[in-house]
């Protein structure tokens, strides 16, 4: 049928899905063992939703049903390629993934502290930067006392590694 006898009130609001957080094509979906209880609570939340959805009128659940089943759909994938990084099995006098590093920021002596996690946790307010950051692929493999530059826009940031833990 052509479109131009449908009525307006009857074409369905195709939901827009918010992307999850940004890996590149072919590199493995790392995450901690917090990150991947992070996606399957996730997982949880969004099945109760689903399970628990209601709606005034049937065109607003299934709108809302649609949107759950996207997002459920793109977290599902990420889920399905997770692998878990064993955080005791990393090298403990250098930094993997996993590590949470204590840096002192150049000149200013500031300290500041990150854990490197992956993509679907990172969180910088929670001092948490994903393994495909900048400033983690400048960190990787590097030791307690080591130097790394990170060119930014404007400067250059200078960090020495203080410490490096596996919690």
């Amino acid at each position: 049928m052509s479109r131009g006898f449908v009525k307006e009130d009857d074409q369905e609001e195709v939901p827009i899905v918010p992307r999850r957080a940004y890996l590149p094509d072919g590199v493995p979906n790392l995450v901690t063992r917090a990150g991947m209880e992070q996606l399957l609570s996730e997982e949880k939340a969004l099945t109760g939703e689903k399970n628990n959805l209601t709606g005034n009128n049937e065109n607003e659940r299934r709108i809302a049903l649609n949107l759950i089943n996207a997002k459920l759909n793109l977290l599902n994938g990420r889920i399905a390629e997770a692998k878990v990084v064993d955080l005791t099995e990393q090298p403990q006098n250098e930094i993997r993934f996993g590590a949470t590093v204590t840096l002192e920021i150049g000149a200013q002596h500031k300290k500041q502290v990150f854990q490197i996690v992956g993509v679907d946790e990172a969180d910088l307010s929670k001092g948490k930067i994903s393994f495909i950051s900048p400033l983690a692929r400048v960190l990787i493999n590097k030791k307690e006392g080591d130097h790394v530059s990170l060119n930014r826009e404007k400067e250059t940031l200078v960090y020495k590694v203080l410490k490096i833990s596996y919690l």
